[in-house]
């Protein structure tokens, strides 16, 4: 399993050890995590819902959790800040199952190795075949399925299209989430920000 999408770094792996079944009891999935260091320290930890749909509340609960048990491991050596998050629209794409979840929307995939020549690949998910994420590209006028490894790839993200937009608000409306005269522009608003919970340690 390629948990390099989820926690690239050593320090993140060995977090997201700590980390990941906390959150898993909580009933939730963490879907990426990093420890970005700058002017001040971020722990960024984006989580979902199995079936999608996290909201703000759901994010300060994560954070009170993590907070609690990073407190108790003290893995982290500096003052940090602690950032939860939901993925976004174009959110990152880090499980094998989130290729098979999105099969028919845009997105952008990088390996780690040359592949025919290349790193970079844009096109329409198609699906998923055993342990290869399998999609569309164009080329020369045409349309080509390729699969790649997912133990291969080193990052891959959802691309920004209507068809996107369209279908998560559709997803919200019906969960009951957002009113069901919310239009498109709206929607954007409230995506933008992205439910984030921040605390500093």
């Amino acid at each position: 399993m390629n948990n390099n999408l989820i926690a690239k770094a050593a320090i993140d792996r060995r977090l997201a050890e700590i980390i990941a079944p906390v959150i898993e009891d909580m009933g939730y999935e963490l879907v990426r995590m990093r420890l970005m260091s700058g002017k001040t320290t971020t722990l960024q930890i984006m989580a979902d819902k199995p079936d999608g749909g996290i909201e703000v509340d759901d994010c300060a609960e994560i954070s009170n959790a993590v907070s609690a048990t990073l407190d108790v491991e003290d893995p982290i050596l500096d003052a940090y800040t602690l950032e939860v998050s939901s993925p976004g629209i174009d959110r990152p794409l880090t499980r094998l199952k989130d290729f098979e979840m999105f099969e028919g929307y845009e997105a952008k995939l990088e390996t780690t190795e040359l592949i025919d020549g290349r790193r970079r690949f844009k096109g329409e998910l198609a699906g998923v075949e055993g342990e290869e994420v399998l999609i569309n590209l164009p080329q020369d006028g045409e349309t080509i399925t390729i699969g790649l490894q997912f133990d291969w790839l080193s990052d891959a993200k959802l691309v920004l299209t209507d068809d996107l937009i369209s279908e998560m608000l559709r997803q919200r409306k019906e969960a009951g989430v957002l009113p069901d005269n919310l239009d498109e522009d709206q929607f954007d608003d409230i995506e933008t920000d992205d439910g984030s919970e921040e605390e500093t340690k």
